[in-house]
């Protein structure tokens, strides 16, 4: 027999998982070589070119995530209807992937083009905003109704869950930001070489992210113990 499509779903999910914690990590242990003024310009730029290459993998994940789990709510044998009702119906979802897919290609394009291209960069925000909003607000209720959406298995883990993601996508604009002076410090320690000025402004941008990046650890590794454990679940 073959494997029930549940599983293969839970797997893309598990993946996500591992390729997002996992290049996060490759992405902060490469930035302590750009800032390293000990290293020769050559030298930085090889280690900016790896992590901004480990950086695209986190990126994506961060999209799919969303997509891949609401496939699973929609599979999901407790609480996906209520009140004889399918919370999720497959066009629902189908709709969800097409918005991720188009979310995505906006993120590669973002991501290649360093944020130059002022439409897709300003379309990525606002895609980033719209989510933050929608699972701020769908998040919060499920934490605090009572059989929100009309399910009884008791699904806060979820909303839990739902909204470590949405804290995860907004430390990631959190890092956009901070990180905004580092490009040109960066093209000044190439054409012009080191100066403490430069060095200064890249310490802070790349250490200014580190509160950032370990709430996104945090609230990805919560999220996974979440989904694993799903305290409180009357199942």
């Amino acid at each position: 027999m073959g494997a029930h499509p549940h599983g293969w779903w839970i797997m893309l999910h598990l993946v996500l998982f591992v390729c997002w914690l996992g290049g996060d990590l490759g992405v902060f242990y490469s930035s302590r070589f750009v800032i390293n003024p000990g290293l020769t310009p050559p030298a930085r730029a090889a280690a900016l070119a790896i992590m901004s290459g480990l950086d695209l993998g986190p990126k994506i994940c961060l999209v799919l995530f969303l997509p891949s789990g609401l496939t699973l709510m929609a599979l999901e044998p407790h609480g996906a209807s209520a009140f004889g009702i399918e919370l999720f119906p497959w066009w629902f979802v189908v709709l969800v992937w097409i918005f991720a897919a188009v979310w995505l290609t906006l993120t590669v394009l973002a991501h290649r083009t360093h944020g130059q291209l002022t439409a897709v960069r300003r379309a990525d925000l606002g895609i980033r905003f719209a989510v933050i909003t929608a699972m701020a607000g769908a998040g919060g209720y499920t934490v605090l109704a009572h059989d929100p959406f009309g399910v009884t298995t008791n699904p806060r883990w979820l909303g839990a869950k739902i909204l470590l993601y949405t804290l995860a996508v907004a430390s990631g604009l959190g890092i956009r930001m901070t990180l905004r002076p580092f490009g040109t410090a960066f093209r000044m320690l190439m054409t012009d070489g080191s100066s403490e000025p430069v060095e200064r402004t890249l310490r802070r941008s790349v250490d200014g992210c580190l509160p950032y990046v370990w709430l996104i650890w945090g609230s990805v590794l919560a999220a996974a113990a979440l989904g694993v454990l799903k305290p409180g679940a009357n199942l």
